[in-house]
């Protein structure tokens, strides 16, 4: 073995870290999953990390002088030339030298990202982005999160927000969002936004979709129960579906107008409609993007699902150690 074969891929989620044994070629040799330890201020999850890893390395007998190094995605706010993590809510981390912290543990090179550009190198290295250039990614999940590729190269922008896609204000007196402000994408695109537009329409009263019916047998609803009613053909299900799709549609008519990607990316449980959702956001892209933007741009679902930030985050150690680039 050289040195260069293996890297270790993290990806720290606020249920769970992923963590995988990568080849320099991208095929994941072992991955495997250990819970997040939020107590304390998240302060021990880099030694689970680093214990974890070194277990499973002994049992595949891989030395950590065979590791080229460590790439970790993160959500929040980060420093993309450091790693330094400024703020990160979920995890209960603050003004924290992680890439520091694990290096400290590990004797390894350790690289650190946020969680969304770490998704979109893995996509666009191994996933549906097939080594483009210039790509946007988009995650439709319980918020609504991106990352983008100019150039080959990941934008972070000038203290690490960009790329923040799901906080593009949509609807100036709409509701409001996570972050403190009102009308962001996310609170239209996200799973919790088509629930709650749903909610909405079924608390006037005035609703007869199906939508009702179901609410008030099992209490609850789900983005994915909203694209099901509207496959179905009800009416009131496909509005909602349809005006998340234009919305989305739209944003990224207007990030193609700026950066002209050759690829988009749409990711997160949402994306797991396919072609119903897809198809209606292609539609919505055409209708207001500028034709020399969309004649060359190929829209797809990601195909790498949880394994994108593991992959993304072997590929963030190539990028800084051997500095290829896409």
């Amino acid at each position: 073995m050289t040195q260069s074969e293996w890297i270790v891929g993290v990806d720290v989620g606020g249920t769970s870290v992923k963590i995988g044994i990568i080849s320099a070629k991208g095929d994941i040799y072992k991955k495997w999953e250990i819970k997040t330890d939020k107590s304390d201020g998240g302060q021990r999850i880099m030694e689970d990390v680093w214990n974890s890893v070194q277990q499973k390395l002994s049992e595949s007998n891989i030395s950590s002088d065979n590791i080229l190094g460590i790439g970790l995605g993160a959500p929040g706010f980060i420093d993309g030339d450091t790693g330094y993590i400024y703020e990160a809510v979920n995890i209960g981390w603050k003004e924290y030298d992680l890439p520091g912290h694990l290096k400290q543990l590990s004797g390894l090179p350790v690289f650190v990202e946020n969680d969304a550009n770490v998704a979109v190198l893995g996509e666009n290295w191994q996933g549906a982005g097939r080594q483009e250039k210039n790509v946007i990614a988009i995650t439709l999940g319980t918020g609504v999160g991106g990352g983008i590729i100019a150039n080959g190269e990941i934008v972070n922008g000038a203290n690490g927000m960009a790329g923040e896609i799901g906080h593009m204000t949509i609807e100036a007196a709409g509701r409001p969002c996570n972050c403190g402000r009102t009308g962001c994408l996310e609170t239209i695109a996200s799973a919790t936004g088509i629930v709650r537009q749903a909610m909405e329409l079924i608390e006037t009263g005035n609703s007869e979709s199906k939508l009702v019916e179901h609410f008030e047998n099992h209490g609850v609803l789900t983005a994915k129960d909203i694209f099901n009613y509207a496959a179905l053909g009800d009416q009131e299900a496909s509005s909602i579906v349809h005006y998340t799709a234009d919305v989305l549609g739209l944003v990224i008519a207007n990030m193609g107008a700026l950066l002209n990607p050759s690829k988009v990316l749409i990711g997160g449980g949402v994306s797991k409609a396919g072609d119903q959702l897809l198809d209606a956001i292609k539609a919505s892209f055409e209708k207001y993007a500028l034709e020399r933007v969309s004649s060359i741009c190929d829209m797809r679902v990601a195909e790498l699902g949880n394994d994108a930030g593991i992959i993304g985050a072997a590929f963030l150690v190539k990028q800084k150690v051997l500095h290829v680039s896409f």
